[in-house]
């Protein structure tokens, strides 16, 4: 197996479109790691930039030792996924997971052989003699997984794998997706612009927007400590709260509302600063009566997330949401209250991350 590193990687495109712009990055031997990013920013380039289907305009990609940039995909030992499975149709399951063996010139017995091998562990053996056409979207992403296995590659790439599936499936592929990689112990970087799925999955993730790396980190740093206001608002499923706020001593004034500020802000922030405010949804306590410290407006919104509710107050100017337990949600037209954790709060001077509470991890302060 190997490690990946990109050094100066830069793709332009003929126009002038920069697709990667100077990217460095390292994914140490047998991590999972994840390529997380609005449509357009560049995650698909870059993945097939490493495979060797996009040719880096400046920059390199080394795998392990050997720098593979100039040499032919097929030489590159590593394996591919793509978001339509790129099956066969007029091979069976056997032929279709063999089909790289054949073109490395293995002999039909053997990958034969190594096929039926593969396909059992990935609950295929009944299937093997089917056609793609005859399956079903998760059967067909499993023979996709069994082809890049039994090519036993030094690293697989994966670009959105999981899109074609319906939900219920997507939640089963991807633990059963985690679990292979961990048990195999392959390099493994899996492009998704699913950010439940990235966070579920990866060892550790990059954030790319317009052909940048905006934030590199596991995903409890990423999630936790948005290292500025692009990635706050991209991660989580539900969004950020981003605040305009204005420092007031040891306080913060939003919308009106008194607000504690983040911890470790203390010498950070300057009386009268203008600053972003950010908190997630779910580190707001909700009330209906008044708090101290508290954003308190008029429930316009109660959005039913299953086993809570998703509360979105009018503060003033501003809309500030809270993630509310299932038996406690109010009804629009509440007055309502919601009070910020300082020790999950965020200040953004510039758009950049200044002060962090220091709840969660420690990475990032």
């Amino acid at each position: 197996m190997s490690a990946i590193e990109l050094r100066g990687l830069t793709k332009v495109y003929p126009g002038g479109v920069r697709a990667l712009d100077a990217l460095d990055l390292v994914i140490p031997d047998g991590e999972f790691f994840a390529l997380l990013g609005p449509s357009g920013c560049g995650k698909t380039t870059l993945l097939r930039t490493i495979a060797g289907l996009e040719t880096a305009t400046s920059g390199s990609v080394v795998l392990g030792e050997r720098d593979v940039t100039n040499i032919q995909p097929g030489a590159r030992d590593l394996a591919m996924v793509f978001q339509d499975y790129a099956l066969f149709p007029h091979m069976d399951v056997t032929d279709n997971i063999a089909y790289p063996l054949r073109i490395k010139k293995v002999a039909k017995a053997a990958r034969g052989d190594k096929a039926r091998e593969v396909g059992e562990r990935l609950g295929l053996a009944q299937l093997m003699d089917r056609r793609p056409g005859q399956l079903s979207g998760g059967q067909q992403q499993r023979v996709a997984l069994a082809r890049v296995m039994a090519t036993q590659a030094r690293a697989f790439l994966f670009d959105e794998p999981l899109s074609n599936l319906d939900a219920r499936l997507r939640l089963e592929a991807r633990t059963f997706l985690k679990r292979l990689q961990r048990e195999l112990g392959v390099t493994t970087v899996f492009v998704t612009h699913d950010q439940a799925e990235a966070l579920a999955m990866a060892d550790r993730m990059a954030v790319m927007e317009a052909g940048h790396i905006r934030q590199v980190g596991t995903p409890a740093e990423v999630f936790q400590r948005p290292i500025n206001t692009f990635v706050a608002s991209f991660i989580g499923s539900t969004p950020m709260n981003l605040l305009d706020a204005v420092v007031r001593g040891d306080s913060l004034e939003v919308s009106g509302c008194k607000v504690a500020v983040p911890e470790s802000a203390a010498g950070l922030l300057t009386d009268g600063e203008k600053i972003v405010y950010g908190v997630r949804p779910e580190y707001m306590s909700y009330s209906a009566g008044p708090a101290e410290g508290a954003l308190g407006g008029k429930v316009s919104i109660v959005e039913n997330l299953g086993a809570s509710h998703l509360v979105t107050l009018e503060v003033g100017t501003a809309s500030v949401q809270a993630v509310v337990p299932e038996g406690r949600e109010p009804v629009p037209g509440d007055d309502g209250y919601a009070l910020p954790r300082a020790d999950r709060a965020l200040a953004y001077r510039d758009g950049d991350l200044v002060a962090a509470g220091r709840g969660g991890t420690e990475a990032g302060a």
